[in-house]
């Protein structure tokens, strides 16, 4: 059985329970993520994107 989710998503839950279960401050979870908002806009972002999704790939293909 195949699962989708989007990686938003899952960033998502892995941030509530950094929060919750790690005790990382609200405002760390905010600076980081404006951070990731500035990076999208710099020459560097198709290099992240690549790399985002090679790795989603290779995760992937492990489990085919």
């Amino acid at each position: 059985m195949t699962v989708s989710l989007p990686l938003v998503f899952v960033l998502g839950v892995v941030v509530w329970a950094a929060i919750k279960f790690l005790g990382v401050r609200v405002w760390i979870a905010v600076v980081i993520a404006l951070f990731g908002f500035w990076l999208a806009h710099t020459k560097i972002a198709p290099s992240v994107e690549d790399g985002t999704r090679s790795g989603v790939d290779v995760i992937n293909d492990q489990h085919d």
